[in-house]
């Protein structure tokens, strides 16, 4: 059986579309017909015609859903129900469309005798190699339901702590959106208007008041949008830049050099390892393995390229702990950690409490300066605006000062 996306007409002539395992268009026709639907076409659901559903390979499933559709696997599976029978499950409880021709269309691999981690492979923009790893783990190891609730989990932390973040977000954001809003307006629109009367007067006008009318002239000139032309140049033409992988690696390795900045990156680098590695030794994944994936998470490439040098090590016969202290660029309590659990097999466990340690000191960090952000937004805006104020009235006093 396969997943095929379809279009048909009611009885009310309207369209409808929808996915739906068979053996080939012709039960798919048959089967609309049964439903007194008039069949308009039936395709592939991963094809990339304009008649298909997504391409799912070249999109990303978000975390929420992938949260949810683990969730929902592990109840089915730990209470008993087959793969493929919670594969169907969850493809009819799937929110979109999309979301029910990837779980229909792992599924019919599935029915076709592969694994459900080699189907899942098959669809890297919805399941990266650490979910095809854990899930490979699983099935070896007789324990899936185990594997697809830490998953779950994972999944539903990583959703929280972004929500987290884009929460705290909101409010500075939307201030400072709306505080260059009105500067914009004051310096196109309002303040050339103030000051034209000043500018007739033939008075000599304070040094703020002329700085304010040379601003709000190159605000109103073709000089502002071409300035804002080179903006959008030079920021494509350094993500080209970036593209390079010798440039990236060198761009990246500055910014953990850059005084705060540095240490809240590497931090968020260093919990990512240890949240990936803990997971996947949980779920059986061998070290080396679990090193090579925990590496592709890194969002530095410098510190990419470390774990990979780390792997290779381990790889050679070197521990996991003497490793990292030789490399010496992740946190020592990370290293001293892992040596811990080397020591007493508990290895997983310990890196886990190393990335809830970092994960909480991480949070109150960003607290911190999400909670600065906001005082220091006003502030600045309050002070522009107070700026633009008296470069207007300064005139004013000067001319009440003559009366």
């Amino acid at each position: 059986m396969t997943a095929l996306h379809y279009k048909a007409l009611d009885a009310r002539g309207r369209t409808v579309a929808g996915v739906m395992e068979a053996d080939d268009e012709r039960q798919v026709r048959q089967r609309l017909r049964e439903q007194q639907l008039k069949p308009l076409s039936v395709t592939p659901a991963a094809s990339g015609g304009k008649t298909s559903v997504l391409h799912w390979p070249l999109r990303k499933l978000p975390v929420a859903r992938l949260a949810l559709l683990m969730r929902q696997m592990a109840s089915l599976v730990k209470s008993g129900v087959t793969v493929d029978e919670a594969l169907r499950i969850c493809g009819e409880q799937g929110q979109t469309d999309a979301v029910k021709a990837l779980v229909a269309q792992v599924r019919s691999r599935v029915l076709q005798g592969q694994t459900l981690a080699m189907a899942m492979s098959e669809h890297p923009g919805a399941f990266d190699r650490t979910v095809c790893a854990m899930v490979k783990a699983g099935e070896s190891s007789g324990f899936l339901a185990e594997a697809l609730e830490r998953l779950a989990l994972h999944a539903e932390n990583s959703q929280h702590a972004r929500q987290k973040l884009q929460t705290a977000l909101i409010y500075p954001v939307v201030l400072l959106g709306v505080s260059l809003a009105v500067v914009v307006l004051l310096m196109s629109f309002v303040v050339p208007r103030l000051v034209a009367m000043f500018a007739s007067s033939q008075r000599e006008l304070p040094a703020l008041t002329q700085g304010l009318i040379t601003v709000s002239d190159f605000v109103r000139s073709p000089w502002a949008w071409l300035l804002l032309i080179a903006v959008m140049a030079a920021v494509m033409a350094f993500r080209i830049w970036l593209g390079r992988t010798a440039n990236r690696l060198r761009w990246h390795q500055q910014l953990l050099k850059v005084p705060g900045i540095g240490g809240v990156l590497l931090q968020m680098d260093s919990t990512r390892l240890a949240s990936t590695l803990s997971i996947l030794l949980g779920s059986g994944v061998p070290l080396v393995d679990a090193l090579r994936i925990a590496a592709e998470v890194q969002g530095n490439q410098y510190l990419r390229d470390q774990v990979l040098l780390i792997c290779a090590r381990v790889q050679e016969g070197g521990s996991f702990s003497k490793s990292l202290q030789q490399q010496a660029t992740f946190p020592p309590m990370l290293a001293q950690m892992a040596a811990n659990g080397e020591a007493n097999g508990t290895l997983s466990q310990q890196l886990a409490y190393a990335a809830s340690w970092q994960e909480r000191d991480l949070s109150v960090r960003l607290g911190t300066v999400m909670a600065l952000l906001e005082p220091m937004t006003i502030v600045l805006m309050g002070g522009l605006i107070t700026v633009i104020m008296l470069a207007v009235l300064l005139p004013v006093f000067e001319m009440s000062a003559l009366i």
